[in-house]
């Protein structure tokens, strides 16, 4: 066993006697040991129900025959770091994530690792870093949070709070619906409850065969989730006796396999990013052509918020992932997975209780997946965009830029009444160096939708969306704008053609044009002159590749 290392032999008797002083027993010392990375925290609905998990996992790890040593992971919500500088820490959290796991799993020697995580970066993160260390290694994902109430209606975060702020401004709503809304909305525990990057996260990764049948769904407060807790915890001991490394499971196929799984569910754009970040630690390459190439032969079959009208508690009624699988059938290759059985084998195994919730692949909801990656002289890399959650009214659209070199601006400006229909918003320098951090649009788009703008307002940008953005918001530009990108030129005024069908994103100028206005263009001053995010600023790279940190 790899913790031998630490454990045998007469050099290592200073060692036994640190893990005896942990209250390992001298029997222990001839078990599997086994690392539990928690992200267990009180600021992130979604990880507060951990600390009963870990019980669970705790068990199962016991019960298996391994000796369980847990530690801690850092998490971020980005729900309450949206709209201001905390953005700014999210996805560079995700290189933290995966540094922190890798050095603490390396330095001590485990067999085996389980990683309990469930919310936007946390679970990229730690996949990152199981590709990286290659050791045994199962994920238990949280859960889902379930739908608010108020007046007969469900309510999820998005819908019915962020979007609520322009609907309120707009005087749709009243300030008495406005507070209930904001006790309602998030009821407890769980992942928000659409297809945000966090429940999409989670159902790669089942998809994937990295988590155990039913983990994706599975609700945060349910048994069931305590149960495949517990699985994981007996299942990693497994997996360490028979020497079953994550390589043997992620593999090419099993990525395009989440990309499937992606486009048919209508996921968050934030997966393409992980995506290709978590293949590169695994040295599988996956560009944006492929991504767009397999959402061009996958039916959408499953209408999840937020660009649709169930949730995830439907999803998870109506069979979870294993019957996605079921109807996507042969597009699937079949791998085998963590749990020892393949992907058919589960999907024969999977019962669909809901002909709507999971539609067969002849009577979807739209004829491709739900991401489209655009390419144009705005973004030579690359755009992506969530094409579902889009009228067909705005598939084509042309307008006026109205540019804005920070989120903050561009909110007030949508906020105040100063956007007006037939205008395309470009907010800039938010990408991975220019923000530093790349963040989320969620207020400003949630604001186009409350104000009612949604089908007469586009907006594109190097920053990213959360999976709770609806209507024609195209992101991930590459090369982004502090990258010398050509969206760094753009003016107030310059028409911008967006044709999502033909996958073009362009601004209605020359080459000549856009290289006289680059030649003329520098670097905007860092934002961030020290700290963790001043260095990230320096190795970050555009969407494009993941946003993964390389040296110059």
């Amino acid at each position: 066993m790899k913790s031998d290392k630490i454990k045998r032999g007469l050099e290592r008797m200073p060692h036994r006697a640190l893990l005896y002083a942990t209250g390992v027993s001298k029997p222990d010392m001839a078990k599997p040991f086994i690392a539990v990375a928690s992200s267990a925290t009180d600021i992130i609905p979604g990880h507060i129900g951990m600390k009963r998990l870990e019980r669970f996992v705790e068990r199962g790890i016991c019960a298996g025959g391994g000796v369980p040593f847990f530690f801690g992971v850092p998490g971020i919500c980005d729900g309450i770091a949206m709209g201001h500088t905390g953005m700014k820490c999210s996805l560079p959290s995700r290189e933290l994530i995966a540094d922190i796991v890798e050095m603490v799993t390396m330095a001590h020697c485990f067999d085996g690792l389980v990683c309990l995580t469930n919310c936007d970066k946390i679970t990229p993160g730690m996949l990152m870093a199981v590709a990286r260390l290659n050791i045994p290694s199962i994920i238990v994902t949280a859960g889902p949070m379930l739908s608010g109430r108020y007046k007969g209606k469900r309510l999820s975060l998005v819908a019915d709070t962020f979007e609520a702020i322009g609907k309120f401004k707009k005087g749709q709503i009243s300030q008495e619906d406005l507070q209930e809304l904001e006790i309602r909305a998030c009821p407890g525990m769980g992942s928000c409850q659409g297809l945000y990057t966090a429940n999409t996260m989670s159902c790669l990764t089942e998809g994937m065969g990295l988590s155990l049948p039913g983990c994706a769904t599975s609700l945060a407060i349910s048994a069931d989730k305590d149960r495949i807790a517990y699985a994981s915890g007996e299942r990693i001991v497994n997996l360490v006796r028979r020497n079953v490394s994550p390589s043997t499971i992620m593999t090419k196929a099993t990525f395009e396999n989440a990309i499937r799984i992606d486009m048919a569910l209508g996921g968050s754009t934030n997966t393409v990013l992980h995506l290709v970040a978590i293949a590169k630690e695994a040295g599988i390459d996956l560009p944006l052509s492929l991504f767009d190439k397999i959402s061009k032969t996958t039916p959408h079959i499953s209408s999840i918020l937020p660009s649709g009208k169930y949730y995830m508690e439907d999803l998870d009624a109506a069979g979870g992932i294993p019957a996605v699988m079921k109807r996507l059938g042969s597009l699937l290759h079949d791998r085998m997975t963590l749990s020892g059985k393949s992907i058919n084998q589960i999907a024969r195994e999977s019962k669909i209780f809901d002909e709507d919730v999971i539609r067969p692949v002849k009577n979807p909801y739209h004829k491709e997946g739900g991401i489209a990656v655009l390419k144009g002289n705005i973004a030579p890399n690359g755009a992506v965009v969530k094409q579902i959650a889009i009228s067909s009214k705005m598939l084509k659209f042309k307008g006026k830029a109205v540019v804005f070199d920070a989120e903050e601006r561009a909110m007030k400006a949508i906020l105040d009444g100063d956007i007006k229909r037939g205008s395309v918003v470009v907010i800039r320098y938010e990408g991975p160096k220019g923000s530093p951090g790349m963040r989320e649009m969620l207020s400003p788009t949630s604001a186009i939708v409350g104000m009612g703008l949604a089908e007469d307002v586009a907006l594109i940008t190097d920053g990213r969306f959360s999976g709770g953005t609806q209507g024609p918001c195209i992101g991930h530009i590459s090369p982004e704008a502090a990258a010398g990108g050509p969206i760094a030129v753009l003016k107030d005024g310059d028409e911008i053609i967006i044709d999502i069908p033909n996958r073009k994103l362009d601004a209605k100028l020359t080459q000549f044009e856009i290289r006289s206005r680059l030649s003329h263009w520098k670097p905007p001053e860092q934002k961030v002159k020290n700290g963790y995010l001043a260095r990230y600023a320096k190795l970050a790279t555009s969407a494009d590749k993941g946003a993964i940190l390389e040296d110059e």
